[in-house]
């Protein structure tokens, strides 16, 4: 169509010679060319979905090529997206960690969506509207647009309901407290002599994972990762994170139900699926692989707590990077908009286990259907209720391993949680002392 409105154009300003002499630059043209950067960050079969959900954008968009482009983990994305970025070869869009869009901003990375939410004659609050309150946080920065939910997460408690009928345990009745979560962890521990041969939990700690685990347990413990209203405080040396870890350390150490060491998610889903572990903490992220290869009966509940029900969000959020040409640009934003539709949000929902963050999606015949075929998909959306943002601030990554490499140590048995946190505290506030010195203590 566009080539046609072109070439009529072209007769009636020229005539019919100078038209024929414009045709090889329009047959030229082409579609616009766009690239998509996304990660794996769970397990499963999510590079598969996302080559046929490309495939079927290119198929109903002949003006656009979108080529999406596997860039690793969430934190080899920021890495790749910053590469391409300050190289001038920006991608049109990224599949980015939902908690780096605050760091991304204040690098001005960042392409500001309200003119495009405009431009399609709608307000930012209608085009939020569209998903769960829970995501906005992490999606909004100083009142403005940066970045549509995409997949998202909370962490899930799994439960092998075999495993725990056997030891006694009614899995229709989960743990709800961690004093209830440690009991049953201990009828869940098989021993042979001095050997363990089925752990009662395994929570997942490498670089990102730990970070969201200590994010979780401190939160159900009555605090605070960060100042969610400002990008240059974290509270790592508090009660809440203290006891938050005291108790992972004790799951290792005093009560023996949790593996020694840091373990990395892969290794904690591997365990869990082989029966080595009866329970487990892991993203929702991880549901569809848990049910697709699950040779068990399972459940999943809502993150058990100590002073109070709360998790944090995860997942990922679709951006624009900054320097696109407005071409690109605007295909970039065809592409987001598909991406975070309803039947796609619900597409991919079903597909990789992330709940679907555009809540129409939840009233589509397919999603409706495969909920009830499929109820623990239910349970990261309920539990949306009790959730806040994820932790966002200058320098997220950095700022992040400085707790995560003392937690590490901490699981490890090599240093003690109250010295630990210290050390994380010192380490994240050097970290963030330039931003401080230009913000919060740039006084007049």
């Amino acid at each position: 169509m566009l080539f046609s409105r072109r070439l009529m154009l072209g007769l009636a300003m020229a005539g019919s010679f100078a038209s024929a002499l414009a045709f090889p630059a329009l047959a030229g043209e082409g579609p616009t060319e766009i690239d998509l950067f996304f990660p794996v960050p769970v397990d499963g079969k999510l590079a598969r979905d996302m080559g046929t959900l490309i495939k079927e954008f290119n198929e109903g968009h002949p003006d656009i090529k979108a080529t999406a482009v596997y860039t690793g983990s969430y934190d080899d994305t920021l890495i790749k997206t910053r590469a391409a970025i300050k190289a001038g070869k920006p991608p049109s869009a990224v599949i980015m960690s939902a908690n780096f869009l605050l760091d991304m901003q204040i690098e001005n990375e960042l392409t500001n969506l309200d003119a495009l939410i405009k431009a399609d004659g709608t307000t930012k609050e209608q085009f939020l509207g569209q998903f769960f309150p829970a995501l906005q946080g992490n999606a909004v920065i100083n009142r403005s647009v940066y970045g549509v939910p995409f997949h998202n997460s909370t962490p899930l408690l799994y439960i092998n309901a075999d495993k725990a009928k056997e030891a006694g345990l009614d899995p229709e009745k989960p743990p709800q407290t961690w004093a209830e979560l440690t009991d049953w962890a201990k009828k869940l521990t098989k021993r042979e002599g001095d050997k363990v041969t089925q752990w009662g939990i395994a929570i997942p700690c490498a670089y990102d994972y730990c970070g969201w685990m200590m994010e979780t347990l401190t939160m159900s413990n009555g605090g605070r990762y960060y100042n969610e209203e400002f990008g240059g405080e974290v509270y790592y040396d508090t009660p809440s994170m203290l006891g938050a870890l005291t108790w992972w350390n004790d799951l290792i150490y005093k009560h023996k139900v949790h593996t020694p060491g840091a373990t990395p998610g892969p290794a904690v889903s591997t365990s869990f699926i082989s029966g080595n572990a009866a329970m487990m903490m892991l993203s929702t992220g991880s549901l569809t692989y848990v049910r697709d290869n699950a040779k068990f009966n399972y459940k999943v509940a809502f993150i058990p707590h100590n002073v109070r029900n709360a998790v944090p969000i995860g997942g990922a959020s679709l951006i624009m990077p900054a320097g696109l040409e407005a071409e690109k640009q605007k295909a970039a934003w065809t592409l987001i908009k598909w991406m975070t539709s309803p039947e796609k949000s619900g597409w991919w929902s079903r597909a990789t286990g992330y709940f679907a963050p555009n809540m129409a999606a939840y009233k589509t015949p397919d999603m409706v259907d495969f909920l009830n075929k499929n109820p623990d998909a239910k349970t990261a959306v309920e539990q949306l209720d009790v959730a806040k943002p994820w932790f966002a601030t200058y320098k997220t990554v950095p700022v992040r391993k400085n707790l995560e490499d003392e937690v590490m140590l901490v699981l490890n048995g090599k240093k003690q949680p109250k010295e630990a946190l210290a050390a994380a505290q010192k380490a994240a506030d050097e970290t963030l002392k330039p931003y401080n010195a230009e913000t919060s203590l740039k006084l007049p």
